[in-house]
């Protein structure tokens, strides 16, 4: 239950004032900070729809302005979804023991804990695709082949993308659009690398589901091209 409407206008006020103000008598951890003007915003459930969503704002705002950059790479909406129960059991604990903020503030270190290991458990992932993408070009038959725009574009599909049009590697590369039509035709026709596709009066061009084993494999006609 949110507190009564007619002092709205005062918890706003004071919760602006406790963001925007440290008190050098107090202090109070920045991370603890931020997670108390989440609940605080969350409590106060001031807007109709949106308190959730501007409470987390909220709070990676304050992590920022304090210089917790790394807060800008990590989703601690993503864990709360992942346990909505849990969220809201947090607010109730605190509201049914005399408002002690402990309980939120421990289920919300735990969230943000789960949400940096998350982040760097991708960034390992991360990591050894790019260590198998470079490792697969530098194998690459064709490497001394092909120009650095043909290059980045395979780069591009081992990393996932599955598209690409002569417009958009124009504009990536800064390039004519001769220029980018030959770099896309040269790996699809010349190369056999991308499928090349009608659409409408021109082209895209498409990642095989093979592409790996078409990157990887030694070069057979091509070579004596």
């Amino acid at each position: 239950m949110p507190p009564p409407v007619n002092s709205l206008a005062q918890r706003l006020q004071a919760l602006c004032d406790f963001a925007n103000k440290d008190d050098p008598k107090q202090f109070i951890h920045p991370v603890i900070k931020a997670m108390i003007l989440h609940f605080m915003l969350g409590y106060d459930h001031p807007f109709v729809d949106g308190n959730g969503r501007t409470a987390r704002a909220l709070f990676y705002w304050y992590m920022a302005k304090k210089g917790y950059w790394l807060t800008e790479f990590v989703s601690i909406s993503k864990v709360l979804k992942q346990a909505p129960a849990q969220y809201a059991k947090a607010y109730l604990h605190t509201e049914t023991d005399d408002n002690d903020l402990t309980y939120f503030l421990i289920h919300q270190l735990e969230t943000l804990q789960k949400a940096i290991d998350e982040l760097f458990a991708y960034l390992a992932r991360k990591n050894a695709e790019i260590a198998q993408t470079e490792q697969v070009l530098k194998n690459f038959k064709l490497r001394g082949q092909l120009n650095h725009r043909q290059m980045a574009i395979l780069n591009q599909a081992l990393k996932q993308e599955k598209v690409f049009t002569i417009e958009a590697h124009r504009h990536k590369h800064g390039t004519s659009y001769q220029t980018a039509r030959t770099d896309l035709l040269g790996l699809s026709d010349q190369y056999g690398l991308l499928e090349k596709r009608k659409q409408g009066k021109g082209f895209m061009f498409y990642v095989p589901d093979d592409f790996m084993t078409r990157v990887g494999a030694p070069c057979t006609r091509h070579c004596e091209e």
